[in-house]
């Protein structure tokens, strides 16, 4: 005794021309509309010449596959000029396909191609909505970090601690090599140029004014950008995943007060020290070649440095920290927040996250350059 035969028919259309109207077709689905008769899709060429189509379904099985590709060539149809009737179709079919047109218009917008201007203008729309959840995630932190300064007993100062000797203590080393190395780099070049003119002194004011004011500040909020920022999107990133942040949800607990609070408090904290001491290791580097390769004694190089640069310009640099920190550490904090999906997405976030940050601490460093200029600073 043989099984009885499950091979699905194949789906088909077919066209019928309307009588006394050629410009009138009837468009007849035949077979199965679904993954199974859908194996090849069939012809949904528009026959020449015609302006409206009638649908009938009557014969035909359809489910969300096939509905999906006569939305699919419906829009196509409706792109050649004709109109389609769906009036053929019975109740359950008629409200299939109108919820799989809905959704197919509501796909997001990366999912089609609009041209090069249709690019810019997609980014630039992504940017403004990327800074608009910036400064929401800003104005939260003002609204829970406020009360905070009036009672400071309620901060959670265990996590702070924590947070201070894992973005700063050890981050030393980095940033105090790093800076050490460019400083050695800036002294090499000042020098080049300065020894033809018999100006090597002068190596001590280019390398101080730069670093102090400028490189020091900006370089430890490049590195911290990039392995603290990136360490605080990874961490809550993974937080979500595991939905950790809900279960502080459902026992009542904020994870912005947990989470995100310490963070920001931590690195105010220590990212001006990491800029004073990127200073101290920047100069230091600059010494020592001066010292080898220009001929200028350590004791004039550390006796001139007072001379040229003095508190004032220590603060203009050391300022700007502070507003580097909340800037990486919100960033950080808002990527990790915001994923969702997969293992993957933590480490897309993480990407954005670095990305963005650095970017934002280079614009702001740019904004304080040109507001100094403007106060004759």
């Amino acid at each position: 005794m043989t099984a009885p035969s499950t091979a699905a028919a194949p789906a088909a259309l077919t066209w019928a021309a309307q009588a006394g109207a050629s410009e009138r077709r009837v468009c007849r689905l035949q077979g199965e509309w679904n993954a199974r008769g859908l194996t090849r899709e069939p012809d949904t060429g528009l026959p020449a010449g015609t302006r409206h189509i009638t649908l009938d379904a009557s014969s035909a099985t359809l489910d969300t596959s096939g509905a999906l590709l006569l939305v699919r060539s419906m829009a196509q149809w409706q792109g050649a000029g004709a109109t389609v009737d769906v009036s053929g179709l019975n109740a359950s079919q008629q409200q299939l396909l109108d919820l799989v047109r809905r959704r197919a218009l509501a796909l997001p917008p990366a999912a089609r191609r609009l041209g090069l201007l249709g690019d810019i203008g997609r980014a630039a729309l992504m940017a403004l909505d990327e800074l608009r959840a910036l400064l929401a995630f800003i104005g939260e932190l003002v609204w829970r970090g406020a009360p905070l300064l009036l009672q400071p007993w309620r901060m959670r100062w265990r996590e702070v601690i924590h947070e201070i000797d894992a973005a700063g203590l050890r981050a030393l080393g980095i940033i105090g090599l790093l800076s050490f190395l460019i400083g050695m780099v800036m002294a090499y070049q000042a020098g080049a140029t300065l020894e033809t003119y018999g100006a090597n002194i002068l190596i001590v004011n280019l390398v101080s004014i730069i670093t102090l004011r400028e490189l020091g500040p900006l370089l430890a909020a490049i590195l911290v950008a990039g392995r603290t920022g990136s360490s605080y999107t990874a961490q809550i990133g993974t937080m979500r995943i595991t939905e950790e942040v809900d279960a502080l949800r459902a026992l009542g607990l904020s994870p912005f007060d947990m989470l995100v609070l310490p963070k920001v408090i931590a690195l105010i904290i220590t990212l001006p020290l990491l800029a004073l001491f990127a200073d101290v290791m920047g100069l230091a580097g600059g010494g020592v070649v001066a010292a080898v390769g220009y001929g200028v004694p350590l004791s004039e190089y550390i006796a001139r440095i007072p001379q040229v640069v003095g508190l004032k310009m220590l603060m203009l640099g050391l300022v700007k920290a502070p507003v580097f920190a909340v800037v990486i550490a919100l960033v950080g904090c808002m990527q990790g927040l915001r994923v969702s999906g997969s293992a993957a997405a933590v480490g897309r976030a993480t990407t954005v996250s670095v990305v963005q940050a650095i970017f934002l601490v280079i614009v702001i460093d740019a904004s304080f350059s040109v507001l100094y200029n403007l106060l004759h600073l």
